[in-house]
């Protein structure tokens, strides 16, 4: 084969000066013209300005971030912290221990203390006429989002709320305040206001905001969870103060409540981080 011949250099192509440009090359930050005005190869200007940015499917400027999530060791340390609780709790009621005693005494001094029309309204909070069908109305959206896992994992969290409360019942067969009847630990109406409310909110935050909220600029992210501590909190304070149960019954649902929705918030994270990198579909 003929070798193709290579150019000869010069002294002047060897010394220490400066590169040469090439004609014929295009630069990013000179003109095919030589002219040295800056361009990109694309024919954009060098700042793309913020209106004219790609949007992603919720509408704001560029991509969808991921989302953030808690800490797993923080997560599992309170949840481990709320079984603890919630275990000691029983054993003193079953025991019949010193912190049942002290229990006794702090509930004998609640009862029937505020407007008994509002502390009534508070404990119906609970009730199942009034939690259900707020769940319901959650499951159906889902339904209607086509979110089908995501609807039938929290109807059978809120059903494992009798499976689980009433054996205890049973098995305690505590006695409740002004009254002669027994199985009143733990609390039902807290414990159903809990994973009712909670599993509404776990639910809502997985699903995509529906189109005439995506404008909003309210928080989504926080309301609907901070709703639903609120709905729990204000059932167990009415059902004390009204007598319909001791402190330690209400606490008690309060450490069950989050144990028992920890599956769907597990379930609700990881349908919320899909939901993330796809349009939203209601």
């Amino acid at each position: 084969m003929r070798e193709t011949p290579r150019p000869r250099e010069t002294p002047a192509d060897s010394g220490p000066g400066l590169p040469q440009h090439r004609p014929g090359r295009a630069f990013a930050h000179a003109g095919a013209d030589g002219s040295g005005t800056p361009h990109r190869s694309d024919g954009r200007p060098p700042h793309t300005p913020r209106g004219a940015r790609r949007t992603d499917p919720a509408g704001h400027p560029g991509t969808t971030p991921p989302v953030p999530g808690w800490p797993a060791p923080l997560v599992f340390g309170v949840l481990g912290l709320l079984a603890v609780l919630f275990a000691l709790i029983t054993w003193q009621v079953a025991a019949g221990g010193p912190l049942l005693r002290l229990d006794e005494r702090v509930g004998a001094r609640l009862f029937e203390r505020g407007p008994a029309a509002l502390t009534q309204l508070f404990s119906d909070l609970g009730g199942m006429p009034v939690a259900l069908p707020v769940l319901a109305c959650v499951l159906g959206y889902a339904l209607w989002c086509r979110a089908l896992g995501l609807a039938v994992c929290a109807a059978l969290t809120m059903a494992a709320v009798p499976a689980l409360v009433i054996p205890l019942k049973v098995a305690t067969a505590r006695q409740g305040p002004l009254t002669e009847a027994v199985n009143y630990y733990p609390s039902g109406h807290t414990a159903t206001a809990a994973v009712a409310y909670g599993a509404s909110a776990l639910v809502l935050l997985a699903l995509p905001r529906p189109a005439w909220l995506r404008g909003a600029s309210w928080p989504r992210r926080w309301m609907t969870p901070v709703a639903a501590i609120l709905l729990t909190t204000t059932t167990g304070i009415g059902l004390v103060l009204h007598g319909y149960h001791w402190p330690l019954d209400v606490l008690a649902s309060w450490c069950l409540g989050p144990l028992v929705l920890a599956p769907l918030g597990w379930v609700s994270c990881r349908s919320r981080r899909r939901s993330s990198s796809r349009t939203p579909t209601c």
